[in-house]
């Protein structure tokens, strides 16, 4: 089977150039008009083939680059998206610079696929996305599509509570250069400057970026240095374009990834443990230290009127370590036999060195009443993991010391066909259907070096839809079902408790209406799960809590967006989202000190984890002039606990949250204008924490639970200058 997906593979990525039609039928100046402003007006195919259409059955939402740009002052890209519907964000550092997090539909990010034009990015071992390695990358990006619930066949990890499409590959016939300068609470700064050429020669376009991100963070020395590029050149032809995106960014963090203890918030609600293992003051180096460096390579092809095709190459460079200062270490774990069992402090390193590279492609027929997309893709990762005790250290170590050292391969190979069909002027039907292979290879883990992992994995996802629209109402329903394979941590076990795949049956329905004032709609959801892969307290043989599989659970609810324009200066725009989010049967477990080993705990109709009932945005926009706009933002999160067990005790409580954005152009002339931005988060200075975790013992006879949070900051601003040359 594998033989037989390689050569389809092969024949889709390479065979459609045979399809070309002769240069002489599109002569005609109309024909060549019409494919160059297809080329080049139209978004890449390689990203509409992953993205779905206004009236596709799926619920989705497209934001815009003016929309990004209104919140883009420096904080990570997910507090950019924060207000869209059923969104939860988070961040480390408590001020959405550095590592941030982000959940949908209570689903978190190793369960959300992302694309950058069509390429995968979900890291392909723990499935999770860190745009904290991509600093300020939201200014490159052009459109943002987030598609709830499975949505449509697209490359990389499975959509397990929704994809997240970023596109850059935009066409700007008009140079510009435009540079941002952001101050903002807690020595927080944005430099960022983004510069095009226009359209050179009738052909040639090239657009560039440079930033730097700065900030001493919310937390103790949650500080964060990060750096990044982006470079993109772009030859158009009549029918076809060429690009070359080639991006990377550097970042320095300071851990800050352990929480706060429960006890500690009410007094040090900013208490960071990292580094504190070191006697005195802690240890100034306990950093994530990491660069990650994009090559992208795309070509679209106009073949006819009809035809398109597109090709991408890529490869994903990463490098970079963690370095910790631990006390009273053994050197014997660390293969140094030399000092016995005696005790000394160490700093030791952890590295992750990795290549993710591959092919996206796609072939689109367009007829009357047709569109019909065949695409897919391929992709290894080679990732190497190793530790080691670097030279000079603390310990009378001379040499630098290797003390793990763990490969790990990933190949993953995708096919999709996707066919949309006008049946009437009203209806229109959807089919998508797409073939995965997942190969992982893992050569040992840091606790369990002898333990290897060859374990191959087949889905067929399939998704269909209807579609109805009646006037200016869309009406649609779909039902998908996805595959997911584990992430890498899952594997670290015995091999008789190795985990499953899990599989996720989706059935959305609704509609949206829109009018010249008014536009609103409303989803419907029913996500069941077999198989969920869930934390459990469990404890495996290496004695690292892991995930299981949970035979059933589900999540159903629906989603409320509005859109109102009131009188001449006012608008309104928001959402909700109403939801429950159950496990039917769980069992906990909680380490027990007295007798040794593990207690466990039968659960039913118990919440997920992390997964709020209620969700809400509001904002409410004043546009005085065409100079001046002032925005007040709204957003709630209801309840949400630590784990599956519904305990009253573990919980995140419900927050409140309000910002206020205001913006001025003062200045807006023909070649040149100058913006004035001021945003205030959390202006009610709120304490809350959206993120967090918990763990259970018993000693002495009696149970304890120790709940850890993430706590944001309170008040804080940001403040920016924008100046645009056009």
């Amino acid at each position: 089977m594998t033989k037989l997906l390689g050569t389809i593979v092969s024949f889709l990525l390479l065979a459609p150039t045979m399809a070309q039609q002769p240069r002489q039928l599109l002569s005609k100046k109309d024909s060549i008009n019409k494919y160059t402003d297809s080329i080049r007006s139209l978004p890449p195919l390689e990203v509409r083939s992953v993205r779905v259409s206004e009236n596709s059955p799926f619920a989705k939402t497209n934001i815009s680059k003016a929309s990004i740009a209104e919140v883009n002052f420096g904080q990570d890209l997910p507090f950019l998206i924060q207000n869209t519907p059923s969104v939860v964000v988070n961040s480390d550092a408590g001020t959405g610079v550095g590592y941030t997090g982000i959940r949908i539909r209570g689903t978190d990010a190793t369960r959300i696929n992302v694309t950058l034009n069509g390429i995968p990015y979900n890291d392909a071992e723990s499935m999770g996305t860190y745009f904290v390695d991509l600093p300020d990358f939201s200014a490159s990006v052009n459109s943002i599509q987030i598609q709830r619930g499975v949505g449509t066949s697209t490359n990389g990890s499975g959509a397990f509570g929704a994809t997240l499409n970023l596109a850059t590959n935009d066409y700007r016939p008009a140079h510009y250069l435009s540079l941002q300068n952001s101050v903002g609470s807690f020595n927080s700064m944005k430099n960022s400057l983004n510069v095009g050429t226009g359209l050179l020669n009738n052909h040639f376009t090239v657009d560039a970026r440079l930033s730097k991100i700065s900030s001493d963070g919310y937390m103790d020395r949650a500080n964060s240095d990060l750096k990044s590029f982006y470079v993109s050149g772009t030859y158009w032809g009549d029918q076809s374009s060429l690009r070359l995106n080639v991006f990377s960014g550097k970042e320095k963090t300071y851990q800050a990834w352990y929480g706060v203890p429960e006890e500690l918030l009410a007094t040090n609600r900013t208490y960071n443990p990292a580094g504190t293992e070191k006697t005195g003051d802690p240890y100034k180096n306990q950093t994530d230290n990491y660069t990650q460096t994009h090559y992208q390579l795309f070509y679209n092809q106009q073949i006819n009127s009809s035809l398109k095709w597109s090709t991408a190459f890529f490869l994903t460079k990463g490098k970079g370590y963690y370095e910790e200062y631990k006390t009273a270490a053994n050197l014997n774990d660390y293969g140094i036999t030399t000092f016995g069992s005696l005790p000394f402090d160490v700093v030791r390193r952890r590295w992750l060195d990795n290549n993710f590279y591959g092919q996206i492609a796609s072939l689109t027929y367009e007829a009357r009443k047709h569109t019909f997309t065949a695409g897919g893709g391929w992709n290894n990762y080679d990732g190497q993991h190793y530790g080691v005790l670097p030279f000079p250290n603390i310990a009378p170590i001379n040499i630098s010391t290797v003390y793990y050292d763990n490969n790990a391969i990933k190949k993953d190979q995708n096919l999709y066909a996707k066919w949309q069909y006008q049946i009437n002027s009203q209806l229109s039907s959807f089919v998508d259907l797409q073939y995965r292979h997942v190969k992982h290879t893992m050569f040992g883990f840091d606790h369990n070096p002898d333990l290897t992992i060859n374990h191959s994995f087949n889905f067929f996802n399939p998704k269909a839809g209807l579609s109805y629209k009646k006037g200016n109402t869309n009406y649609y329903t779909s039902i998908a079902i996805a595959h997911k394979e584990p992430n890498r941590d899952d594997f670290e076990a015995s091999i008789a408790e190795q985990p499953k795949q899990e599989v996720l049956y989706d059935w959305e329905t609704g509609f949206n209406s829109k009018s010249s004032n008014f536009d609103w709609g409303a989803n419907f959801y029913y996500m069941n799960y077999k198989d969920q892969l869930v934390l459990t307290g469990k404890i495996n043989d290496v004695g690292s809590y892991t995930r299981t599989n949970t035979p059933k659970s589900y999540r159903a609810g629906i989603e409320v967006e509005e859109r109102w324009k009131l009188g001449k200066y006012f608008t309104s725009t928001g959402n909700v989202t109403f939801s429950k989010n159950k496990i039917q049967n769980f069992t906990a477990y909680f380490d027990d000190y007295d007798a040794g080993g593990q207690q466990a705990i039968q659960h039913k109709n118990t919440d997920i984890t992390l997964s709020p009932n209620l969700t809400a945005a509001h904002s409410i926009y004043w546009m005085p002039s065409n100079k001046i706009q002032l925005s007040w933002t709204s957003k709630y999160v209801s309840k949400q606990y630590l784990d599956n067990t519904q305990n009253e005790t573990r919980i995140l409580k419900s927050y409140f949250l309000n910002d206020l954005n205001a913006s001025w152009k003062i200045i807006n002339k023909n070649k040149w204008a100058a913006q004035l931005q001021f945003y205030v988060i959390n202006i009610f200075d709120k304490l809350y924490e959206p993120n967090g975790y918990t763990y259970s013992y018993l000693y002495g006879g009696n149970t304890t639970t120790s709940n850890n949070y993430y706590p944001m900051a309170g008040r804080n601003f940001w403040l920016s200058l924008k100046i645009d040359l056009k």
